[in-house]
């Protein structure tokens, strides 16, 4: 019985040693899994600045456009960085590019005092006029300097970064924006979307790696997800978190649990030393309420070389969002899923 029992005992512990040797490097294996070859992480639903301004081909319905129209819209597109789609969007709702006959289109106003092709308030006109064609007349009525002239509010609006709260200022209405940009994507060829100022910019992505295993990726995902949501202390989601409340709810979202306050996070999982952490490691730092040595009061996740998703605080912005984790206050990594209770919770999943 007793050469059974240490024979059932090896087994148990073979297999064990077996499945940290083979399951846990999975996770958190060689390096060049980890952070090299980059390009695992997608920009799907990002904002890239530098992309807000590009002038899209025109798509067959363009061709009901009148010509000298289009080659305005194009013209001042060109010139003021505002989509040249975007700009048609607004001419076709507001006066169907000059050719309506209701008043206030080619002289007098309508009803709301709205005047020319592009309906201008005369104030609003004074204020944002563009002489066109630099013949030092400022003619709300033609289009050589109505259009350019809707260029320039919608950038004074800050378009195209934030494309729909320009043209929201243009003509108060979310139903009005909608109608804009749907004849938008209609002129524009291929899949034409505007810049989003709510989603996270594409540079919280640029070179992250690609993730070696489907519960890491499960856990920073859900964690990316929560990107411009509210920093509230104390929170733990769905709608707001602090941000040790994010890190628990983010393993939570790959069937993982850890604790759920930073001073207990900190000692839970086992300590990395600096320049070996990996994605999905915790990184700590000395700020926060009733931070002290060895009592670190904030906490944020690696996802990538000097990159973590963290919440931050309730006046930041954004409060949730991707920021470099080198800085003077950091202390340390850990890393969760080396916690004795975590590896049986990964050997059920597994």
């Amino acid at each position: 019985m007793r050469r059974r029992l240490i024979a059932i005992a090896a087994v148990s512990t073979f297999a064990c040693v077996f499945f940290l040797l083979l399951v846990v490097p999975t996770f958190f294996g060689a390096s060049q899994f980890m952070f090299g070859g980059g390009g695992g992480a997608t920009n799907g639903g990002c904002a890239d600045p530098a992309q807000a301004g590009a002038q899209p081909a025109e798509a067959a319905d363009a061709r009901s456009i009148p010509e000298n129209y289009l080659a305005l819209y194009k013209k001042a597109g060109e010139s003021s960085g505002i989509p040249w789609n975007v700009l048609a969007g607004i001419g076709k709702v507001e006066t169907s590019h000059g050719t309506s006959k209701l008043p206030g289109v080619s002289s007098g106003e309508n009803y709301a005092g709205a005047g020319g092709p592009m309906q201008f308030l005369k104030a609003t006109w004074d204020a944002f006029a563009v002489d066109g064609d630099k013949d030092g007349d400022k003619d709300r009525y033609d289009p050589v300097d109505a259009i350019p002239t809707a260029a320039a509010y919608l950038k004074h609006n800050h378009a195209p970064e934030k494309m729909r709260g320009a043209i929201f200022r243009y003509n108060h209405s979310w139903d009005y924006v909608d109608l804009v940009l749907s004849w938008a994507a209609k002129y524009a060829s291929g899949d034409f979307k505007i810049a989003n100022a709510a989603a996270p910019p594409c540079t919280d992505t640029d070179g992250l790696p690609a993730y070696a295993d489907d519960v890491v990726t499960r856990i920073i995902a859900f964690a990316m997800a929560q990107r411009g949501k509210p920093y509230v202390w104390g929170a733990t989601g769905p709608d707001s978190f602090d941000c040790s409340g994010l890190m628990q709810a983010a393993y939570r979202a790959a069937g993982l649990t850890i604790p759920r306050v930073t001073f207990d996070q900190w000692p839970f999982g086992i300590k990395i030393p600096k320049g070996q952490e990996q994605p999905g490691d915790l990184v700590f730092f000395d700020s926060g309420p009733n931070t002290r040595p060895g009592h670190p009061g904030h906490v944020g996740m690696v996802i990538g070389k000097n990159k973590m998703i963290v919440a931050r605080c309730a006046l930041c912005r954004p409060a949730i969002g991707v920021f470099p984790y080198m800085t003077p206050k950091m202390i340390g990594f850990t890393r969760p899923m080396m916690n004795p209770a975590v590896i049986n919770q990964l050997k059920t999943l597994a």
